[in-house]
């Protein structure tokens, strides 16, 4: 069961595998959790206080929505929001924005794949 969900879930940047080492093989509450993910407001968040140009509170988001991505194993995402997060911290704002698309691409994809999990098209 972990292998094919595993593979479902992988084009979406989701490591289910990883998440099961995290989880202690508690896939119950990783599909609890992960769908929780669908109500998840850091990125809406993200992206005003970057259109305000209120890196602080850009930073705050950015680094949340790291924290989050990287504790459900949502890979891509973790990874793209650690460059917006860095380029913040560092004060590098020009670098945060380039990266902000990719942040975007990447969440609209794990969104995705999580709606088909919900809705059992997957």
């Amino acid at each position: 069961m972990t292998a094919q969900i595993a593979d479902k879930l992988r084009p979406f940047g989701i490591d289910y595998v990883d998440a099961m080492d995290r989880f202690g093989d508690n896939a119950e509450l990783y599909e609890r959790l992960a769908l929780k993910y669908l109500d998840d407001g850091n990125l809406v968040a993200l992206q005003a206080a970057m259109e305000a140009k209120d890196y602080s509170e850009g930073y705050s988001q950015a680094h949340a929505l790291k924290g989050v991505a990287g504790n459900l194993s949502f890979k891509d995402l973790y990874d793209c929001a650690t460059l917006v997060s860095d380029a913040l911290y560092a004060g590098e704002y020009d670098a945060a924005e380039k990266h902000l698309p990719e942040v975007e691409r990447t969440h609209a994809l794990v969104i995705e794949g999580l709606e088909d999990w919900r809705n059992g098209t997957l």
